[in-house]
């Protein structure tokens, strides 16, 4: 039985990551083979074809902590644009691979510092670079 939510990527950021993966040698980061599994069974549609509450490259999204109700937001990044503010993860973090193509509403598992998981539910897709018509950054 899979439990994973239906994920939806656009035809950009499938071409940008495979590219991405194929440039990085099989060892380079230890969720490499997760991220190529979920890109491949990701439905894939145009840019302007994303719905508007998916997370693609470069959202922003505020997520809300289901033990605490506390919120947050990152914006999912490719690992060139991390600045170490903690405001950005890269696609590259098995959290960053997890989050792509999810919508509001669906839930995942995060892991906590020291250990353990807690679950953390995708309250808005804040910022989405498609759904202000940005499909060529």
């Amino acid at each position: 039985m899979n439990s994973k939510p239906q994920i939806v990527l656009t035809s950009q950021d499938l071409e940008r990551l495979e590219t991405l993966l194929e440039s990085l040698p099989s060892n380079a980061f230890p969720g490499k083979e997760e991220l190529r599994a979920e890109l491949d069974r990701a439905e894939i549609v145009e840019p302007n074809q994303i719905p508007p509450t998916v997370v693609t490259m470069n959202s922003t999204v505020r997520f809300r902590i289901n033990s605490s109700g506390e919120d947050f937001c990152l914006t999912l990044v490719y690992p060139k644009d991390v600045d170490g503010s903690g405001e950005r993860i890269s696609i590259l973090a098995p959290v960053g691979s997890a989050l792509l193509g999810l919508s509001t509403g669906d839930e995942i598992e995060w892991p906590r510092p020291g250990g353990g998981t807690i679950k953390v539910r995708i309250v808005e897709v804040v910022y989405q670079p498609e759904r202000e018509g940005k499909f060529y950054r």
